[in-house]
């Protein structure tokens, strides 16, 4: 996942300038063997930089890397997502590893998607159906009694870590969970993914997933893929209570970044067809009476990547952009696979694509690539008009407000 860091010109020190050597060390490794041994030197490094917060440190050779060394940024970013979120430790002489997992839930409505404090009952529940079908007996599992918007997880790998740390020991001490500190207010969209986190731990050597234990020829999909079916089975109910009035599909829990990276991607249609949707609805209008216009944004300092597009849709009797519905890009072909192969009509993007099957056939594509703008009073998104001008999305006024009849 090339994506690049925020841009905060952090200052490289002496920690940084390690880091981001040892990481171009692992990239270049021409074997195994020093491979491991140049990738334990830097899981140690970014262990202690995470212990004592140094966020700054990390984000610091992440930019020094980005540019010119993309393969050693994608090394110490995949470290810093790994060693953030798992790790070994010893309580009682006894050795564990540690994991924190993430279950996504997608949701789309007309009503404000809820976040927030899990009944404690719910907690069990949900617990007691996670453990049993996905982790080995071997297993302990803390689930945290919040269900998180995107906003509400930990901002930084250092404050992951935090939140790691601070839940396995109150699992392990046999403590109630810590209980969040009072998180953000949640910017509404029709369609947003909802997160219950967790940690599991057992003792070094032991399984944690029951995948893990399956016998040749190891099928780990096809395992998956039942567990996840028992999952949605038995977990949705429960859910559902916890976001009244809406749609939902519930993900396979996972490793913490792989989990929020699939519930990311596979919100994107999903949000494409809840915009479709609320849109004729609320207006009183057919598919076909909607165009859209699509152009890509990227950072200024990185000229000609893109890291996501901006879908803008308008009434075709008026430029005005109503509604917009951000597709954030992830990995190299993301941008291809988005919006199709300009040199080739027969490959058609997801977006296109996602869009006729909507009713929606008149698309425009913008070639310019635009900063990452927003609003400076609401810090929306701007989204481009026909003109290629950004601009702000605006309802027309005899629509009624968002949230005052039912969606999904």
């Amino acid at each position: 996942m090339r994506r690049s860091p925020e841009k905060k010109q952090h200052k490289l020190v002496a920690d940084g300038l390690r880091l981001a050597n040892l990481s171009q060390a692992v990239a270049q490794a021409a074997s195994r063997i020093e491979d491991i041994a140049w990738q334990a030197q830097l899981d140690t490094l970014v262990a202690k930089n995470l212990q004592q917060k140094h966020q700054s440190v990390l984000d610091a050779a992440a930019e020094h890397l980005f540019t010119s060394h993309p393969n050693g940024y994608e090394v110490l970013v995949e470290t810093m997502e790994s060693v953030c979120t798992s790790s070994r430790i010893e309580y009682q002489n006894t050795q564990y590893d540690v994991l924190m997992l993430v279950a996504p839930v997608l949701a789309w409505s007309r009503f404000e998607i809820a976040s927030g404090p899990i009944p404690a009952a719910k907690v069990e529940t949900l617990s007691g159906i996670w453990k049993q079908l996905l982790l080995t007996d071997q297993a302990q599992l803390r689930v945290l009694a919040n269900l998180y918007a995107i906003d509400q997880l930990p901002p930084t790998h250092c404050d992951a870590y935090a939140l790691m740390e601070k839940t396995v020991l109150s699992l392990l001490k046999g403590e109630a969970t810590p209980v969040p500190h009072e998180l953000p207010q949640t910017i509404p969209f029709l369609a947003d993914s909802r997160y219950l986190i967790g940690v599991v731990v057992a003792p070094v050597g032991q399984a944690l997933f029951r995948w893990q234990t399956i016998e040749s020829p190891f099928d780990c999909a096809q395992a998956k893929s039942e567990l996840l079916a028992l999952w949605q089975e038995q977990a949705a109910p429960t859910v559902m209570r916890l976001l009244p009035g809406c749609g939902i599909e519930l993900l396979l829990p996972e490793a913490y970044y792989t989990g929020c990276r699939e519930a990311d991607i596979r919100i994107r249609p999903i949000s494409i067809r809840s915009a479709v949707f609320y849109l004729t609805q609320t207006l009183g209008v057919e598919a076909s009476d909607l165009s859209v216009i699509v152009a890509g944004f990227g950072q200024q300092d990185n000229p000609g990547q893109i890291d996501e597009y901006r879908i803008g849709f308008t009434l075709k009797q008026g430029p005005e952009v109503i509604y917009g519905v951000v597709w954030p890009l992830y990995q190299q072909d993301d941008e291809i696979n988005a919006m199709g192969n300009a040199q080739d009509d027969n490959q058609l993007g997801e977006i296109p694509a996602i869009l006729a099957e909507c009713g929606i056939t008149q698309v425009q594509r913008i070639s310019d690539i635009f900063g990452m703008e927003f609003c400076d009073d609401c810090s929306a998104p701007l989204f481009s008009d026909s003109e290629g001008e950004l601009v702000h999305t605006e309802m027309p006024e005899s629509a009624p407000p968002q949230g005052s009849e039912h969606f999904h």
